[in-house]
């Protein structure tokens, strides 16, 4: 379920090319604050990934909505157990 989202939210991702030390930038619009760069498209592609599952597990843990994408949704445990 979590790789589906991830995979679904990537393909909403858009990149453009900044002028910055690290010039690939993208992000994901429709998850708020999800955006990385990279010195390379596929170096910015991998920290975006993994930015989104920071994300995801973040409103985890806090309870907060994952917003549903193309049908694909997180469903939020009701617990979350901490050993």
């Amino acid at each position: 379920m979590i790789q589906e989202y991830i995979q679904k939210a990537l393909s909403k991702a858009h990149y453009e090319i900044i002028e910055d030390e690290e010039p690939f930038y993208g992000e994901i619009d429709v998850l708020k604050g999800v955006w990385a760069s990279g010195k390379t498209l596929e170096e910015c592609r991998n920290n975006l990934i993994e930015v989104l599952e920071g994300w995801i597990i973040l409103r985890l843990k806090h309870n907060l909505k994952i917003p549903i994408i193309d049908d694909i949704k997180i469903d939020e445990p009701k617990e979350i157990p901490i050993s």
